[in-house]
């Protein structure tokens, strides 16, 4: 296990290092200049007052020095100052994240709860309508695109219904439209891969032979053939849930969440570099940390899974 968690660690750092390299070369090839974006609502500055803006915020330098400096700070914690709003890019973050982390629990747990039941029930009544119903839906959640999606949820219940706000995330009833959301896309994958995982355990030995003393059939799939059949449904959770946690840019921007992604969105509108870069790289973080846990759990769920 050691071993392992050496090789994993290494590869990270490496995952890690090769996103903040391509996110800071990237960002500086989007048309604009952040200077001009800075200025957009006052006086156009003068050629002076450009040039020395852009020594202060280091644009001056040749983009291989300004990312060596960028890399530096950001193994000391210091991911730099927005250009924007003048405030560290650690301390934006941080001001978000405990939104994105409340729709990420209330998104993950409406997939999970719809998702992993709706493939039970489509494995246990195999070949029946209620199985045809079920993947039917489960297609289409996978299908929808999420913005039309919440789009809709918000012209019937925010806007003809008015059970729910439009936006913002003052109270727990600004959240269910954008979780809800979020919850049915994802749960139409997890749907499809409890269905198939649970059919592939339901066909092997074990299960035949716990049948064959007599278990009822829920016993027998609760028991026996789920927790077999869970691995790969852990594996898109937990892809899911770092894929959340960074901050579901598109939902949040439609829902005008004040989350992570929505930060995401208005710092490329605004060219903000230092902003883009920190987001970025948070999310590389949460996703090769979410991978590595998953792994772990592994061993939890399958004792057949082994790291020696």
């Amino acid at each position: 296990m050691r071993q392992y968690l050496l090789k994993r660690l290494v590869s990270a750092i490496l995952v890690i290092f090769g996103v903040s390299l391509l996110v800071f070369t990237m960002v500086r090839l989007v048309p604009g200049d952040p200077i001009d974006i800075m200025f957009a609502n006052q006086p156009r500055p003068t050629p002076e007052q450009r040039a020395a803006l852009r020594h202060q915020l280091g644009l001056d330098l040749p983009i291989h020095r300004q990312y060596l400096h960028f890399l530096g700070r950001a193994l000391q914690g210091d991911l730099g100052r927005s250009f924007r709003t003048k405030q560290p890019v650690t301390s934006e973050i941080v001001t978000r994240l405990p939104n994105t982390v409340k729709l990420t629990v209330a998104s993950l747990s409406v997939a999970v709860l719809f998702g992993v039941g709706a493939g039970m029930v489509a494995a246990m009544f195999k070949g029946s309508w209620i199985d045809a119903a079920t993947m039917v839906i489960a297609i289409l959640g996978v299908s929808l695109p999420g913005f039309w999606l919440g789009l809709m949820l918000i012209l019937l219940f925010a806007v003809q219904l008015g059970w729910f706000p439009v936006s913002g995330a003052a109270t727990w009833r600004h959240l269910v439209l954008p979780a809800v959301t979020l919850g049915v896309l994802t749960s139409g994958i997890l749907a499809r891969m409890t269905r198939s995982s649970l059919l592939e355990e339901l066909s092997r030995d074990y299960v035949r032979t716990a049948r064959a003393k007599g278990l009822r059939e829920s016993a027998v799939i609760a028991r026996h053939a789920l927790r077999n059949a869970l691995i790969p449904v852990v594996t898109i959770v937990g892809l899911q849930l770092g894929q959340l946690l960074s901050g579901a840019f598109i939902i949040e921007a439609v829902f005008a969440y004040p989350g992570v992604g929505l930060l995401a969105v208005s710092a490329l509108q605004a060219r903000d570099f230092p902003l883009i870069q920190g987001i970025v790289l948070f999310v590389a973080v949460i996703y090769v940390v979410v991978n590595l846990v998953v792994d772990l759990l592994y061993c939890l769920i399958d004792p057949r899974v082994s790291y020696s």
